[in-house]
């Protein structure tokens, strides 16, 4: 098993000649585009005319993109080595390229969607254009906030240094960042990531340690992660003035093709149960013998825990569980594995935390992890894979312009698989360890669902604050963190000294109102994986979502499932498995007489 990815499948190293040749056929295909198409405005009044620009440049968008090939290999690069100066010039060339090409592209989306509304419905109701029907309405429900070509061409080229730059700067300085820590009577060198990990150690001296140098790292980087933050958030406020939005958030749901009242039910819903994490968090310390839990220790495993998960183990089992609910997710993990798109283990300089990359629909999808053999690594590669699986599944079913899931979609995918995990485990499991997995099942259900709710919360008071006052100090940002956090936690878990600076390392607080997806993904993939567990052929219905992409809004595609994400309602629900697993650890741990 490959255990780093092979990026052969893209060039043979940073100098390969097609590189080069590459750029020049994505420079040819835009150019050829934008040369046919810039003048003749035909395609904005005829259906059939349309179509053949809109098949045009559904092809140009499988095959080459604004940066192809190119822009995906050193952006992959660049993850894995965030120190290599000679690889940051070359990526920042392949943004400069990137942009360019944007540009040149972007007055045929953007004269598009400034047609009239009567040439609009037009055109929905055009019989040559229904498989292009949703990108329509997509595209012409951003019309009111789109500014002229010109003016959206100089917010793309100041991007980069206005916002892109800041928050690189802010990740490579944490990613360089090693401390020696003691372990087993033995001083070994851990990365940032490493030591994040460690702060949930069972071993209390350990997670202490670990603690420690974060908040030391973390403090050390808070002053420039004041600067960043505060340049990001006023490139963001200056970009909802020239649009019009009117809330700070309200552009990510229109990316995310949601209505912002279904968003703030799913928060009032939420917000609602805050009690339950509270409650949760007064079990854990009961069972810990701590009268309070400092706030690194809010996430630290109880009881015993299988802790011997190897990369080639935590393979298996994810492996045997996608194969049981359906024999393709299987091969699809199956593949990647053998064509090295999973990058294993942790070192200098690569990302920390996991994710899963997907750019061209004509590219491989990569994974990126940070494995250190806990079980907790296990679920986060059922996460990624979850990812991949939703990846894979468009590009067989979908043309480019539907191949995407915008974030109120993408973490259903990822959070459907993780519970089927930790479900094989439990199953076999006794009395004492069934509680261990119950706990960390409950514990990942507080982090993913009330946690980044109250994260939510945070970024929407911090960008408030920063719109009344202009500017926020480190220590202003460290307050209103953690209040929020607080709020969600409860008294049982302590604000200890130094958890102030921890949205330094918080990453989604970058890319903003990210984290809301977290949430409302886990509570609909709770619904789906009841469906499946009370039928199991009900997975094609599954796989049909996950195929979907863009196709349908998020709203119309679980509508077609048997669920109303516009009722507040059904956001209560979807917490009844947290209230009953809560219920099922506390007669467990009476049972253990903890």
């Amino acid at each position: 098993m490959q255990m780093s990815w092979d990026l052969t499948r893209l060039y043979d190293g940073d100098n390969d000649p097609k590189i080069e040749i590459d750029k020049k056929k994505i420079g040819k295909a835009v150019g050829d585009f934008s040369k046919k198409w810039r003048k003749n405005t035909e395609y904005l009044v005829a259906p059939k005319v349309l179509r053949q620009a809109l098949d045009q440049y559904e092809q140009l968008s499988w095959h080459f993109g604004v940066s192809g090939r190119p822009g995906f290999y050193f952006w992959l690069r660049s993850e894995l080595d965030a120190l290599d100066s000679e690889l940051k010039a070359k990526t920042n060339q392949l943004m400069e390229f990137a942009e360019k090409n944007a540009n040149s592209l972007r007055f045929f989306t953007l004269s598009l969607s400034q047609v009239s509304i009567d040439q609009q419905q037009k055109f929905l109701n055009a019989p040559e254009l229904n498989t292009y029907r949703h990108f329509l309405e997509r595209l012409f429900a951003t019309a009111a906030y789109r500014l002229s070509e010109k003016e959206e061409n100089i917010l793309s080229l100041f991007d980069q240094p206005a916002s892109y730059n800041w928050i690189r700067m802010t990740e490579e300085f944490l990613s360089a960042e090693e401390r020696t820590l003691t372990m087993n009577g033995r001083e070994q060198k851990k990365s940032f990531s490493e030591l994040i990990s460690l702060t949930t150690d069972q071993d209390k001296a350990t997670r202490d340690q670990a603690a420690t140098y974060v908040n030391e790292i973390v403090g050390i980087h808070a002053s420039v992660a004041e600067h960043e933050l505060n340049s990001i958030l006023l490139t963001h406020k200056q970009g909802d003035q020239l649009r019009g939005f009117t809330r700070p958030d309200q552009s990510r749901h229109l990316a995310d093709d949601v209505d912002t009242q279904v968003v703030d039910a799913m928060l009032s819903a939420v917000e609602q149960q805050f009690s339950l994490a509270h409650q949760f968090y007064r079990l854990k310390a009961k069972i810990l013998k701590l009268s309070q839990l400092k706030y690194h220790e809010r996430g630290v495993e109880v009881g015993s825990l299988p802790d011997d998960f190897s990369a080639e183990k935590s393979v298996g089992l994810v492996k045997k569980v996608l194969g049981r609910l359906d024999q393709e997710f299987q091969m699809i993990f199956e593949t990647m594995l053998a064509a090295g798109q999973l990058d294993f283990l942790p070192r200098r300089g690569k990302s920390g935390g996991a994710f899963c990359a997907a750019d061209l629909p004509s590219l491989p999808t990569f994974v990126l992890l940070n494995h250190t053999d806990k079980l907790r690594d296990v679920t986060t590669l059922a996460h990624e894979m979850g990812h991949a699986i939703n990846d894979e599944l468009m590009k067989k079913h979908r043309h480019a312009l539907d191949c995407g899931s915008t974030l109120f979609v993408a973490e259903v995918a990822s959070t459907f698989i993780e519970d089927f995990v930790l479900e094989e485990l439990a199953t076999a499991a006794k009395d004492e360890q069934r509680l261990a997995i119950i706990m960390m099942k409950l514990n990942d259900d507080i982090s993913t669902i009330f946690r980044q709710v109250a994260a939510y919360r945070f970024e929407q008071e911090l960008h408030r604050q920063f719109r009344a006052e202009g500017y926020l100090s480190k220590e202003k940002i460290g307050e209103l963190f953690q209040r929020h956090m607080a709020a969600y936690m409860g008294p049982v878990v302590e604000q200890s000294t130094g958890s102030e600076n921890w949205w330094v390392y918080w990453s989604h607080f970058r890319r903003f109102f990210y984290v809301y997806s977290y949430a409302s993904g886990l509570l609909i993939s709770k619904a789906l994986q009841a469906k499946v567990r009370q039928n199991p052929t009900s997975i094609k219905n599954v796989k049909e979502f996950l195929s979907t992409g863009l196709s349908k809004s998020p709203v119309e595609m679980f509508d077609q499932l048997g669920l109303d994400v516009t009722n507040e309602d059904f956001w209560l629900s979807g917490l009844q498995e947290v209230k009953q697993l809560l219920a099922e650890a506390e007669i467990l741990a009476k049972k253990l007489r903890y």
